[in-house]
């Protein structure tokens, strides 16, 4: 009887034993889940994670971020998530706080949760913050600055630091892994910046009209000047009396070249180029914005590298259009 006592005794030992190795390699196997509203950020996630993470962002590269349908699968997502990034100032204000909301998931509720990273947050420097009374009839104005700070590769090194930092609290047991791979991207960020500012630098002062002001961040890193913009509020399509009025004024200026993110129609800046001669370059504004654009390193890669060819040549009108192009 002792004898099967202790046999029972070492039996069950042995699978607590089974069961706690099973569990602490499950644990061990787990992935810290992360949620992005851009892909921008999911790109970035994905560099400083490697395989400790699975990332998935919810708006595509070639989606205009201010407007994303709320789908009740990224509510799925959203509840498990353990890091929610996203862009901020009031960006994605039309659909991401109900989704949040819907989530009921206090690792990304609030401020206050670790998992819940506002990445303006980090930027040091906002654009275009309104001074005085905003209301509906000075256009979409975002009452915190211009939401499009990604477009300048500086603030990428910023929102990095960030993403590492989340995921340092959030799985310390990795915190090298992170740390060494942070380390890794903004090296690399920072020899792409020399080398796009390099590229840049015999265009600096060329004047630019843009569509919609998605592009202050990076007409301000590139030392291109804004020339007007095609909306003649921001989020207020184009009248023709607006467009009769801008062609005057690039023509006046002398204006050779007009840019908008690709999820933009492309008719009106067509017309425009074609009455003024300006090169015209439809551009993905965010990672996946084009096929062949994974890393936040190619973005700027493709958008330096089409605008110098386009200033380069400058033969004519230059059109490059999107996956939302009209006519």
């Amino acid at each position: 009887m002792k004898r099967i006592k202790s046999m029972n005794l070492v039996t069950i030992t042995i699978t607590l034993l089974f069961i706690s190795v099973f569990l602490f390699s499950q644990k061990a196997l787990a992935k810290v889940q992360i949620v992005t509203s851009l892909t921008d950020f999911a790109a970035i996630a994905r560099d400083i994670g490697g395989n400790k993470v699975e990332v998935v962002s919810l708006a595509k590269g070639y989606q205009n971020p201010h407007f994303v349908d709320a789908k009740p699968v990224y509510v799925t997502k959203l509840n498990k998530a353990d890091l929610l990034i996203f862009n901020g100032l009031e960006l994605e204000i039309g659909w991401l706080p109900l989704l949040i909301t819907g989530a009921r998931n206090s690792k990304i509720l609030s401020a206050n949760s670790i998992g819940h990273y506002d990445a303006s947050t980090s930027i040091k420097k906002r654009l275009e913050v309104p001074v005085g009374p905003i209301d509906r009839s000075m256009g979409d104005i975002h009452p915190s600055g211009n939401p499009h700070y990604m477009l300048d590769p500086r603030n990428g090194l910023l929102v990095a630091r960030g993403i590492a930092a989340r995921l340092i609290k959030i799985d310390p047991e990795n915190a090298d892994f992170y740390e060494e791979n942070f380390k890794n991207f903004v090296n690399t960020l920072k020899l792409k910046i020399s080398e796009w500012d390099a590229e840049l630098a015999p265009y600096k002062g060329t004047k630019v009209v843009t569509y919609h002001k998605s592009w202050n961040y990076f007409l301000e890193w590139s030392g291109f000047k804004e020339a007007g913009t095609i909306e003649p509020k921001p989020g207020i399509p184009p009248t023709p009396a607006h467009v009769a009025d801008l062609i005057k004024s690039m023509e006046s200026q002398d204006v050779k070249l007009i840019i908008t993110a690709n999820y933009y129609p492309t008719k009106t800046p067509e017309i425009i180029a074609q009455k003024t001669g300006a090169d015209f370059l439809a551009l993905p504004a965010m990672v996946e914005g084009e096929e062949g654009i994974n890393t936040y390193f190619e973005l700027f890669d493709t958008i330096v590298g089409q605008i110098t060819s386009a200033l380069k040549d400058n033969t004519g009108s230059i059109t490059r259009k999107g996956p939302l192009e009209e006519g």
